[in-house]
This record gives C-alpha cells, structure tokens and sequence, in this order.
C-alpha cells in the first residue's frame, strides 16, 4: 500500500498567465492537497473521505481518481486493477490547484504501484493532458508546482516542460478561499481571445521583471512586478470585492496581492510574519463568504509530491 500527498498551488503567480505556478505549504503544518492511497485490487475500487469529498461526482468514472487510472492503462497498455483512496482537502473550483492534486497524486501513486513505467517528463505530460480535458485546455502551472515543488516556470520546450526558479524563502503567501466555487474553464472563456500590443509588451516587461528579479534576487523588485493585465481585469468581477480587498490588504503592508489561479482565492504575499497575521485576520473577517472557507500562511512548498504515512 502506498500514500501520495500533492500539495496545493497558485496558478499565474499574478504576472504569468498559464506559464508561472508555485507550491504551497501553510506553516501551522497542515496538509495543504490531496492524498491517494492506493494497493493492487482484484477488481478496479474508488473510496473517496475528505473535508471536501462530499463535492466529488457519484459515478466513478467521471472521479478524476478513475480517469488518471483510466488514461494511465491506456498508455501503458497494461490494465492492472487497483483501489484508490481519494482523500479531497481541497475544494474544487477554488483556484488552488484542486484538480492538478488529484491529478498529480494518482498518476504518481498508480506509476508507482505499476513499478514505474512512465518518466518524469512522461508522467508530467500525462498530467498535463488530463488537467487540460477538466479545464477546457492543457496547462501546467498546476500540475507542474505540485509535482516539483517550488516555484515552476512553464517552458513548454521540445525538452523541457518546466524548470524550477529561485523564489523569496522570506516570503510568506497569504491564501483565502471565500467558500464559494468558481469554474476553471468558465473563468478561462471569460478572457478576451485578443489582446493590444500595448498590453502584451506591458505584460511580457513585468514578466521578465519577475523572472530578473527572482534570479538576482531582488525582493522589491519582483514584488513590484507582480502585475496581471492578462486575467485580472476580467476575473476581478467573478470574486467578492476584490479591488477593495486588494486594497485594504495593501495597506495592512502585503507587498503584492493577485488572484490565485482562476479565482476565487486570492493571495497576498509579506515578507514579516506580524503583517501576516494581520493580513489573515483581516482576509478570514472580511473575505470569507461561509464558515467553509479558510485563509492560510504559507511558505514555498519545494519538496512537491511525496509519500506520506
């Protein structure tokens, strides 16, 4: 028997649309993603417990758990069946990588279990594809961090899908999901299909900035360079108030503040714990829309998908 943990995500990091993505960890210790438990089986056996499992679709087969397995046997042209345990912490539609977790967790529990059949950049690529059929296309800002760990730069390269950059270990990431669930692939057709050229040569800066300065090591100025003119503008109007929030938490001294993922968790990075707490207090009265959600101080999650227990 074997249990995968895959730790939550925050998509873009603000300044990379679909090309950043960074691994969390909230520093109270709690598990911050999904676990997979899984055994050979005579038969193929899905169990699904969890804060959030009661959100999970009845019929098996359309459980993210059954199609990784699913896809898996396809590719490898083996069918070995298994029983999964699916422990869902994470709400799905919260814009922390719910889905990649699952995803991530179960390929690298079943690869395993199958002896390891598929490579990384094998296993990766897999991710990516069934991530893409949940959310209406293939992305890796997820899937990637989550399995990697640490700060990932989506690259996409013939070679090379993903690379780990330097990130802030002073850095604290404030995350507060309001308790309410919003669509990935609804807030990806929300975006217009064409952007000014204006908008794309102010984006692409502030992106290079960030990349500049995580390399160099310039807190202030990647701070400073978490912009997002590609989904903010729009998404805003799908999370409660979030330019007020955005605002307060700026005042309270967070030195960059944007949407994680899709919505509707926001993030708000500080670099002194006092301020932290502060900014998660705030968040937790303010931001939150029902006693399900929650906020979390997190640091940079560098071990990525692990085995646990």
């Amino acid at each position: 028997m074997i249990k995968i943990y895959a730790p939550a995500s925050i998509g873009n990091v603000g300044v990379g649309f679909d090309i950043l993505g960074a691994a969390i960890t909230p520093i109270n210790g709690d598990l911050l993603g999904d676990c997979i438990t899984i055994k050979r089986s005579e038969k193929f056996q899905l169990f699904n417990k969890g804060a959030f499992s009661n959100q999970l679709p009845e019929n098996h087969k359309q459980n993210i758990a059954w199609k990784c397995w699913s896809k898996f046997c396809n590719v490898v042209k083996k069918n070995i069946p298994v029983s999964i345990l699916l422990e869902k912490n994470l709400p799905i539609g919260s814009g922390l990588g719910s889905s990649a977790c699952s995803v991530v967790a179960t390929l690298v529990a079943i690869n395993e279990i199958f002896n390891s059949p598929l490579n990384s950049k094998e296993l990766l690529l897999l991710m990516g594809e069934v991530e893409g059929e949940i959310s209406g296309s293939i992305h890796y800002d997820n899937v990637a961090p989550s399995y990697f760990g640490g700060l990932q730069l989506i690259l996409e390269d013939t070679h090379i899908i993903s690379q780990t950059i330097p990130n802030f270990k002073n850095w604290l990431w404030i995350v507060a999901w309001p308790g309410i669930k919003l669509s990935t692939a609804e807030a990806r057709k929300i975006l217009p299909k064409k952007y000014t050229k204006d908008v794309c040569v102010k984006n692409s800066r502030y992106l290079a900035g960030f990349i500049h300065a995580s390399y160099t090591q310039q807190s202030d100025l990647a701070a400073r360079s978490m912009k997002d003119f590609i989904a903010e503008p729009y998404r805003s109007k799908l999370l409660p108030n979030f330019f007020e929030n955005k605002k307060q938490v700026k005042k309270l001294g967070a030195i960059s503040c944007g949407i994680s993922g899709s919505g509707p968790t926001i993030f708000a990075i500080s670099d002194n714990i006092k301020i932290a707490k502060k900014i998660s207090l705030w968040l937790e009265q303010n931001y939150l829309q029902n006693k399900t959600g929650f906020v979390y101080i997190c640091y940079i999650d560098t071990k990525g998908v692990r085995k646990i227990g």
